[in-house]
């Protein structure tokens, strides 16, 4: 996937039968190390590359990353025949703990209960929240954050990240039966 835009250029591919390989570069060296943890712990390969304006603030960087992920995520899944499609993971980090439940349905929602403030590295910790904004809706998935403890800000931000690929893993996992996931016999 590629996005270019007067405020960002990215271009994102990803490999569903990888082993968690990255090679990531955005310009934001903690957000660089947050996708890092997604594909780690997902068990699928992440390129992502590009700049934006950061000489404004990395708000559109950050939120352009989360759309061109969840496009290609989205575009990797296809139809996302026999995918288990459900997934919850919990993930801590020292003295956080946090949980992401996800749905790969094709119905975008974000329920992101982490109440994070101040900077983290070059970035300011509520920026993150529209990454997955963004993420939730080009995937096309319902995905519930939640920490459940945590101080370090850093340490809460990463259990959240590396919860999400745990939960990604499980969900584009075969599901054990053939077909699209659902009752209605469609997805969205």
């Amino acid at each position: 996937m590629t996005r270019k835009s007067k405020e960002t250029q990215l271009k994102a591919r990803v490999d569903l039968d990888g082993r968690g390989r990255t090679d990531v570069s955005t310009g934001l060296p903690f957000l660089d190390h947050m996708l890092e943890q997604v594909a780690r712990y997902g068990s699928f390969d992440l390129k992502l590359s590009g700049a934006g304006d950061l000489h404004v603030d990395p708000h559109h960087l950050v939120e352009d990353v989360g759309i061109v992920m969840g496009q290609a995520l989205s575009q990797a899944l296809g139809d996302r025949d026999g995918i288990a499609r459900f997934a919850s993971a919990y993930a801590p980090l020292d003295e956080s703990l946090a949980r992401v439940v996800i749905d790969l349905g094709r119905r975008p929602f974000l329920s992101y209960n982490v109440p994070l403030r101040g900077r983290i590295g070059t970035v300011e910790a509520e920026v993150l929240d529209e990454f997955w904004k963004a993420l939730s809706i080009h995937l096309g998935a319902t995905i519930h954050v939640d920490l459940i403890r945590g101080r370090n800000r850093h340490h809460i931000a990463e259990a959240t990240f590396k919860a999400l690929g745990l939960a990604l893993r499980d969900a584009i996992a075969p599901g054990g039966r053939a077909g699209v996931p659902s009752s209605k016999g469609l997805l969205g």
